[in-house]
């Protein structure tokens, strides 16, 4: 695949994933999880785990770095719904 093309990918990736990192770091920081959908979450974590195995079989590393970073930050995200509510 061309560079340009890796390049938005890794681009797109990068804003999508992250996006999630402020909701997560309040919620690690605060504990306060009223306000978050526990079912909401569990979807999300098997679409994006289902993304990451699309990712991981066509060999495309945006996809893969997007999604297993996502990953990790909304399973932190149920962690933390899990634990205190």
């Amino acid at each position: 695949m061309s560079l340009p093309v890796e390049l938005t990918g890794f681009a797109a990736a990068a804003l999508t994933s992250l996006c999630w990192l402020p909701q997560t770091w309040r919620t690690l920081r605060t504990r306060d999880t009223r306000a978050i959908s526990l079912w909401t979450q569990a979807l999300l974590a098997c679409g994006v785990l289902l993304w990451l195995a699309y990712g991981i079989q066509i060999q495309s590393w945006p996809v893969i770095a997007a999604n297993a970073l996502t990953l990790v930050l909304v399973l932190a995200i149920i962690a933390m719904k899990l634990r205190f509510g």
